[in-house]
């Protein structure tokens, strides 16, 4: 389940920033195309997770799917 912990950030950030126009960049040490693979297969993890999983995660079911079908290529 890597990645996952990124996808929550990236929930948790939108609720706490709702409004704000703070977007997540790329880090220095990551290609744009390692950050793509990366969105990629954590959104699609997050949509294999079962409920249990989402709750441990603090994750709703609603939220990871929205999640879990946005592009890669979209923060």
């Amino acid at each position: 389940m890597s990645g996952l912990s990124d996808v929550r950030l990236a929930l948790y950030s939108q609720e706490l920033s709702e409004g704000l126009e703070t977007r997540l960049s790329c880090p220095p040490n990551m290609s744009r195309w390692a950050l793509y693979c990366h969105r990629w297969t954590s959104r699609k993890t997050l949509l294999r997770l079962t409920p249990e999983h989402l709750r441990d995660i603090g994750i709703a079911a609603e939220q990871a799917r929205s999640e879990g079908l946005k592009p890669f290529w979209r923060e």
